[in-house]
């Protein structure tokens, strides 16, 4: 059975001024939010840290995604659980013991992502890949939103649908209506998109349209690999 669709607006596009007033918009219309946390020495751009994730947490009760664009993981975790992740994920360029990095995350009671770049390839995460709990494909180079969305990761996703077919598999970067289906047909289920939805007149709507594109490529995609299946018997 395939994996639900989740769209995760991420609040790096949001309007800061007004953080709790944008999370309201789309609270009604998703069960997960994003949040980027860069520390301007991985990705040449610098967002904010536990303190806002903990602001965040006191808004909402949704699942929080935080992914961490950051050299040293290991030095953050607990800061990062205290206050109020729910899912850390890390990058595969920089942990220096990622198996072990994941089982702290998972002893603390959170779920575990492993995260790798446009030009990573997808054969770096076979040590990982049976421990994690969700694997962010980056579709442009981290660092800044509104970027272009790279198709030639979309072969990534589609080998590590094989590899592990239960797999959570989240892509980000240049998510759009147009974007969404092509990611959803390579084996994705978990889309964050910023400018997308908050750079829209109606956040709500822009998540709730973006999701219903995607069950619709994901249902075209099982009635297709289900006529195939009944072709083959």
């Amino acid at each position: 059975m395939a994996n639900p669709i989740r769209i995760a607006p991420s609040l790096l596009a949001a309007d800061f001024a007004c953080l709790g007033e944008e999370i309201k918009k789309v609270e009604p219309f998703t069960n997960i939010l994003h949040l980027d946390v860069m520390d301007g020495h991985f990705v040449p751009n610098i967002t904010f840290g536990p303190p806002l994730v903990r602001s965040v947490r006191q808004m909402t009760r949704l699942f929080l995604d935080v992914h961490l664009m950051i050299e040293e993981p290991e030095e953050y975790i607990e800061r990062f659980v205290e206050a109020g992740a729910d899912n850390l994920t890390f990058h595969i360029e920089v942990a220096r013991k990622p198996v072990k990095l994941i089982e702290r995350i998972r002893s603390l009671g959170k779920q575990a992502g492993v995260c790798l770049n446009p030009d990573t390839p997808w054969e770096s995460l076979e040590p990982v890949i049976d421990y994690v709990d969700m694997v962010l494909a980056m579709t442009v180079q981290p660092g800044f939103g509104g970027q272009t969305f790279r198709e030639e990761v979309l072969k990534k996703v589609s080998a590590l649908r094989i590899r592990r077919p239960d797999l959570a598999i989240e892509v980000d970067g240049g998510i759009n209506d147009e974007t969404v289906p092509r990611a959803v047909r390579a084996g994705a289920d978990t889309f964050v998109a910023g400018t997308a939805v908050f750079g829209s007149d109606d956040p709500g709507r822009a998540v709730v349209a973006l999701r219903q594109l995607a069950e619709k490529a994901q249902a075209a995609c099982i009635a297709e690999k289900n006529d195939h299946d009944s072709q083959r018997r």
